[in-house]
């Protein structure tokens, strides 16, 4: 039967992902358009961003964080720009972007001294291989598999290398082990669901240390150069940006910060991630079609929860057709008007890949998954008859 209840936001895309509750337009109304991003009004509501940002996740004091351009990725690119080659590299990947920053180091970059630590999708590479002597470079959420590091405990307290961690899709809505995190990375419009464009550099002493003792042999652009006559440039950590930013984007991560103190801060932001992957898990163990991409649940993400078929009619398809019918699904439910840009990463296996962050209303996705069977139910039909 075709479900009668639907989600009041169906935003349920991994990026960007779906705005706050009840946000609206007027949410933006004291942006500080036309001004200067180094007037008085610019700077302070820059240098807001990122006292609200460390008070919210707990940042130690001596860590610096600044906003950087071309979101997670360009805040990640910079920093393995600066300081990668200094010793040998551990890279850990298991899904797509943890693999892109495999082929940035080794095929950009060019480190000789680099050993790669890959799984398929769906699993995880063996942390307990990295070694600390090395530089180590991970994501902490897999964003188009689902998976996700347990926590830090397989980071060694005496390491002598540096953690490089993007943690895009893992901020406010996992809890970060800042002792065990040199380098991390993010972007507003995952968790935050803000607006694009926009990265977060977030460093640890150690790494501050990499950075005024060791340059890099290869050439910098001016948009990643983090340092000046071989020391920090703070100014790019109390809201002096290398380049312009979008005060408007700013006035809107700002908005979303102030929600999420609103809501509990760190913990009420974790638990609403959490309470999306509950109701997931709870309506994945009834179906007679649906699982986790991910099965391992300890390392199973709260954020991109990515569903795969285990149906005797899926897994009789070819692989073409396996994504044929999970596209047909995301766009009857686009058509519905009950779920937008649920289909699964296009590197990935065929699946879904429903966004659980924390501006995402646990009511939606229960009112979703009923339609997730509908929909399922009437392309198997419909292709049934069709073969």
């Amino acid at each position: 039967m075709k479900p009668t209840v639907t989600p009041c936001a169906p935003q349920f895309s991994s990026g960007p992902c779906a705005k706050r509750p009840g946000w609206g337009p007027a949410a933006l109304a004291d942006a500080a358009l036309g001004r200067s991003h180094r007037s008085k009004i610019g700077k302070s509501k820059l240098k807001e961003v990122i006292d609200r940002t460390r008070a919210l996740l707990g940042v130690p004091d001596d860590y610096r964080i600044g906003i950087v351009p071309a979101s997670d990725t360009g805040a990640f690119e910079m920093a393995m720009w600066s300081m990668l080659g200094a010793r040998g590299v551990d890279l850990l990947a298991w899904e797509s972007f943890g693999s892109g920053w495999v082929t940035d180091v080794v095929k950009q970059l060019k480190l000789e001294d680099v050993r790669v630590l890959e799984a398929d999708y769906g699993q995880i590479a063996d942390l307990s291989a990295a070694d600390p002597k090395r530089d180590t470079v991970f994501t902490f959420n897999g964003t188009t598999s689902g998976v996700r590091v347990p926590n830090g405990d397989w980071i060694a307290d005496d390491r002598e290398g540096l953690t490089l961690c993007d943690a895009t899709s893992a901020v406010f809505a996992m809890d970060l082990p800042w002792d065990k995190l040199d380098v991390t990375t993010y972007s507003w419009q995952k968790v935050l669901g803000g607006e694009g464009a926009h990265g977060m550099l977030i460093l640890s002493p150690r790494a501050v240390e990499r950075l005024e003792s060791y340059a890099p042999a290869w050439p910098m652009p001016k948009i990643f150069r983090l340092t000046k006559g071989g020391k920090l440039i703070e100014g790019i950590f109390k809201g002096e940006t290398i380049n312009t930013p979008s005060m408007l984007a700013v006035e809107d991560v700002l908005d979303a910060l102030k929600w999420a103190e609103g809501i509990g801060g760190l913990k009420g932001m974790i638990a609403r991630s959490e309470a999306n992957l509950a109701a997931v898990s709870a309506w994945v163990e009834k179906s007679d079609w649906a699982g986790f991409l991910a099965a391992d649940p300890a390392v199973r993400s709260s954020t991109s929860i990515c569903i795969s078929a285990s149906d005797p009619w899926f897994d009789g398809l070819s692989e073409d057709d396996q994504r044929a019918a999970m596209k047909q699904i995301d766009s009857l439910l686009e058509a519905e008007g009950v779920a937008f840009d649920i289909n699964g990463y296009r590197d990935a296996p065929a699946g879904l890949r429903l966004w659980g962050g924390a501006t995402v209303e646990a009511s939606d996705m229960e009112a979703l998954l009923p339609w997730l069977d509908w929909a399922y139910g009437q392309v198997k039909q419909a292709r049934s008859q069709a073969a």
